[in-house]
């Protein structure tokens, strides 16, 4: 029998860069396919973020959610469990605020989709001179060959043949820039441990508890496309913590975060009941 095409959610994750925001948003704008909402996982930006997202939501013929928390550093598996809480698909793509999308990417997150698989999609990078040109033109169309695109294979769009790349489907190596599951495996999982906090390995942390309960990544090579602008990198300054984290949950066979989604939407239902009010953007 034929799976039945999911509802999806888009969730993009942000952080004070709203320039390449509205790229991301632009080219979502562009797909063939369009999600079924949009989510936009707020790490504690400033009001400019909220207005462009707003600017946005006239423009958009689905629904955009805004969902931010107090910037109290690099928090970010907290806020995607907060944004997964308030999503509505049974489908979850995830990508950063900083890629822009091939036209056919929901297209073909969509029709990988698959039972007990979650998917890492194919990142291209743009090279620093090519990014400030087209933050300041706005372009979002890109091919293998264009100037300035890195990692040319990544960027080839050829679905047809994306069955002859095989990679081990028991690796969790994935980029949250362009990744995708089901809802309800995340939840299984509990979601994201919130107990990472700073810059890396959360996705991996993440993707280790999903093969932890026999689910098993698909590499979509030659399609789900994404450009990457360049950017400086972020503090490092955890990554060894998080990659020790990481490294427990694959010894241990850890199925689930401690504290993730369940703790979070926990939080989330007690300040609404009790009428405590989020912190407000400066």
């Amino acid at each position: 029998m034929e799976q039945k095409k999911p509802t999806t959610s888009l969730i993009i994750s942000t952080y004070n860069w709203p320039e390449a925001l509205s790229l991301s948003l632009k080219s979502v704008l562009a797909q063939k396919v369009l999600p079924n909402e949009v989510i936009i996982a707020d790490d504690g930006s400033t009001v400019h973020t909220k207005e462009l997202i707003d600017m946005f939501k006239a423009r958009f013929p689905i629904p955009i959610k805004h969902i931010w928390h107090e910037d109290k550093g690099f928090r970010r598996t907290v806020i995607l469990n907060k944004a997964i809480a308030e999503s509505e698909g049974n489908y979850i793509i995830q990508i950063d605020g900083d890629v822009i999308l091939h036209p056919c990417f929901v297209k073909d997150h969509i029709e990988a989709a698959q039972n007990d698989y979650f998917i890492k999609g194919s990142r291209a990078q743009i090279s620093k001179n090519k990014s400030l040109e087209i933050l300041d033109s706005s372009q979002i169309s890109f091919h293998p060959f264009s100037p300035g695109i890195k990692h040319r294979f990544n960027a080839l769009w050829l679905p047809f043949f994306s069955f002859l790349i095989k990679t081990d489907p028991s690796n969790p190596n994935i980029r949250g820039c362009n990744m995708a599951f089901w809802r309800s495996d995340f939840i299984q999982v509990n979601g994201y441990d919130n107990t990472i906090e700073g810059w890396g390995h959360e996705d991996i942390e993440l993707a280790a508890r999903l093969i932890n309960i026999n689910k098993r990544k698909k590499h979509l090579k030659l399609a789900a496309v994404c450009y990457h602008i360049y950017h400086e990198v972020a503090s490092r300054a955890k990554e060894k913590d998080n990659h020790l984290f990481f490294e427990k949950t694959i010894a241990q066979g850890r199925k689930q975060a401690e504290n993730g989604y369940r703790e979070i939407a926990l939080m989330e239902k007690v300040r609404l009941t009790h009428g405590i009010p989020e912190a407000e953007q400066s």
